[in-house]
């Protein structure tokens, strides 16, 4: 190991990352306020945000790695799909019981394969 990163010198660098990291964020807090959230950049800035998790989703179902790639994709997509049931079900509170039955089902077929 590095001697400069042994002792001491983690710690410093830990503490400067996050004073680096709580400062921004701070920063961003601050700036907050002053954003109108129906501007048409913020609005652009969304839709941008929500196509990237959708297509990194969708990389994640058809092309995943590591783990998951040892499910098979008939399986794959059959928990996104009833997932997407589950949450089209209930008008209220549909997010988090659509991630639950996603995510036990897919631990389910990990123990059982």
């Amino acid at each position: 190991m590095n001697t400069a990163l042994q002792g001491w010198g983690i710690w410093l660098a830990l503490a400067g990352a996050c004073i680096g990291t709580y400062l921004c964020r701070a920063i961003g807090v601050v700036l907050s306020a002053k954003i109108n959230q129906e501007s048409e950049i913020f609005r652009w800035i969304s839709a941008i945000t929500y196509a990237m998790v959708a297509a990194l989703t969708v990389r994640m179902i058809i092309l995943p790695l590591g783990l998951l790639a040892t499910v098979p994709m008939y399986l794959r997509i059959g928990l996104c799909l009833l997932s997407f049931a589950v949450m089209i079900s209930s008008p209220q509170r549909r997010l988090v019981p659509a991630l639950l039955i996603g995510t036990l089902s897919l631990m389910t077929y990990g123990l059982l394969a």
